[in-house]
């Protein structure tokens, strides 16, 4: 029930600050982990980005107070952090399907995100293998892109297809530490910026201690503990157990995440299964 408060307290946040710029990491703070696992958790667990809630929430008030008043639209724009009338027409008409001004007519339609909240409920019914796992530090090596939360989902396939038809794959696995409990080929997301850009660095990589081949980086991994979730060898497999993470292991266990990046340990396909590592402390 404590999570369930610091989520709720999250919302409040938002919903208080509607009208200002919001820093996610200040969002993140009063749910008492960091930005990245936060924005990570929102979109898994309410199947919208954090981004998109707050831009909903923001026009449904915006719709709420053209009809109900005479303030003057761009005075509505401003309030609601759009630079121009014309950039909150848009915004305006591609959630609602009108503009700001047929808004004020009786008989318009609209739509109404109304404020979040969250609930604890029971769940469990399938088993969560999982083990916890002490690491001392160790060295990543891979490539790296820049990308957008908005187009994860599509861009992350692409940079498996891309390293796959480049032979990245094969060079990873000449130079991997065949000794290391993360045996197997790592998608990592790191250095996250979760204000307006909202971007994080992509890691297709392997635990090794070897010098990074031509276009390729090194990036440290420092001591932790970790929460090793054993998932489905299929597609969607990580995909589920993130989503199961959040919404029905992290609530009732006795462990926060920590502030550092999640690991998808992807293992040869003759396993038929996959890891998330996630860093975790004990919670206080």
């Amino acid at each position: 029930m404590d999570w369930v408060s610091r989520m709720n307290e999250a919302i409040r946040y938002i919903e208080d600050h509607l009208t200002e710029d919001i820093a996610y990491a200040e969002v993140a703070k009063v749910a008492c982990c960091s930005a990245y696992h936060f924005q990570r958790m929102f979109s898994f667990m309410t199947d919208v980005s954090l981004s998109e809630y707050i831009r909903r929430r923001r026009l449904t008030l915006a719709a709420f107070e053209l009809q109900s008043s005479n303030i003057k639209v761009i005075d509505v724009a401003l309030k609601y952090g759009y630079d121009s009338p014309e950039a909150f027409a848009r915004a305006f008409q591609n959630l609602h399907g009108t503009t700001p001004t047929a808004a004020r007519n009786v008989g318009t339609k609209l739509k109404a995100y109304p404020r979040m909240t969250f609930q604890f409920s029971i769940k469990g019914v399938a088993e969560m293998n999982y083990r916890i796992e002490e690491l001392s530090g160790f060295t990543i090596v891979g490539l790296k892109e820049r990308v957008n939360t908005e187009n994860a989902f599509r861009l992350v396939p692409g940079i498996w297809t891309g390293a796959r038809e480049k032979g990245v794959f094969e060079k990873l696995w000449e130079i991997r530490n065949a000794t290391h409990k993360l045996r197997g080929i790592l998608g990592v997301c790191a250095n996250g910026e979760w204000g307006k850009n909202e971007e994080f660095d992509y890691l297709l990589a392997i635990v090794s201690d070897q010098v990074p081949p031509e276009g390729m980086i090194r990036m440290n991994v420092p001591e932790a503990a970790w929460a090793v979730f054993e998932a489905p060898g299929s597609p969607d497999g990580i995909q589920d157990i993130w989503k199961r993470l959040y919404t029905e292991w992290l609530p009732v266990s006795t462990y926060d995440l920590a502030d550092l990046p999640a690991i998808e340990c992807y293992l040869p396909i003759e396993e038929n299964k996959n890891e998330l590592w996630v860093p975790v402390v004990r919670k206080v």
